[in-house]
């Protein structure tokens, strides 16, 4: 969790044993959070949880807005680790760099699904700031990564064919997180990330009219 990324007000640990209880804090949020959603979200159940007082999440956090956002600046900064390490472990070529890419949005977001649907049916906009700013992050990422491969993509503006297919798989993956739960698909995160590789990687390297 950043300590830019995190609203104005709240006070980051200094201490490893203040920071196990940050880390207890927000696992017990993320629980409160996947079992009673957003509406039902509350300090006294994450304190429960926790097994500590509301007084103790009160010297952390200014209220229920701000630990919300601290548990998404964690869920997204995870998000982007993963995708980075994915990338960087991928192989060589095209095909495994999407595939990676692909592999680790589903990998998170089916760890989490549960909970990324509450935080975006919630979000604020300080909120929706460091989603976007994320999903720009990861972006950014899968360019960076295609760049050496440029040339097994056949649309006639590669560069612009990436740009486009990286924020097609992210809306893709976005928006299935959100919904999953109200317009079920029938797949898995793996069978998903299967289908969506090989539309993606169709796209990339089909020539254009």
């Amino acid at each position: 969790m950043s300590e830019q990324s995190v609203e104005p007000g709240f006070r980051p640990p200094q201490q490893a044993r203040s920071r196990e209880s940050l880390q207890k804090v927000l696992a017990a949020a993320e629980h409160v959070l996947a079992g009673q959603g957003h509406e039902e979200f509350t300090l006294a159940a994450v304190a429960e949880r926790a097994g500590m007082s509301v007084g103790t999440i009160y010297r952390r956090f200014s209220g229920k807005d701000q630990l919300l956002y601290a548990v998404k600046d964690q869920l997204l900064g995870r998000l982007e680790t993963g995708v980075g390490e994915a990338l960087q472990a991928s192989g060589p070529g095209l095909g495994e760099v999407v595939g990676a890419f692909v592999r680790a949005l589903a990998g998170t977001f089916s760890s989490h699904d549960r909970i990324f649907s509450e935080l975006l049916d919630g979000q604020r906009a300080d909120g929706r700031d460091r989603g976007l700013q994320a999903l720009a992050a990861i972006q950014q990422a899968l360019v960076e990564a295609v760049h050496p491969y440029l040339d097994e993509v056949r649309r006639p503006d590669a560069a612009l064919a990436v740009r486009t297919t990286a924020r097609t798989i992210i809306g893709s993956g976005v928006h299935r997180a959100a919904t999953g739960r109200f317009w079920p698909d029938g797949l898995t995160w793996t069978e998903w990330a299967t289908e969506t590789t090989a539309m993606a990687l169709a796209h990339l390297t089909s020539p254009g009219g």
